[in-house]
């Protein structure tokens, strides 16, 4: 059960954390517009995909789930 409990402590940080991060992610204005994030617009179609966006945030979650698991 120690596994347990501590496995769910775990995820309230992390949920803590993406909560923290919807709340206040709109007032970083350089967040989603990275060089490297891709934006392609044409006439009736326009295509976003924020790569550097995603490899960041990928890198930090995986630097504090590392600090977590030490």
């Amino acid at each position: 059960m120690p596994d347990f409990g501590k496995a769910l402590i775990i995820l309230g940080i992390v949920l803590l954390i993406v909560g923290v991060f919807f709340t206040f992610g709109g007032r970083i204005s350089w967040l989603g517009h990275l060089p490297g994030d891709i934006y392609i617009q044409r006439e009736r179609f326009d295509f976003y995909f924020p790569l550097t966006t995603c490899l960041l945030i990928s890198a930090l979650i995986s630097l504090v789930l590392y600090l977590f698991r030490r």
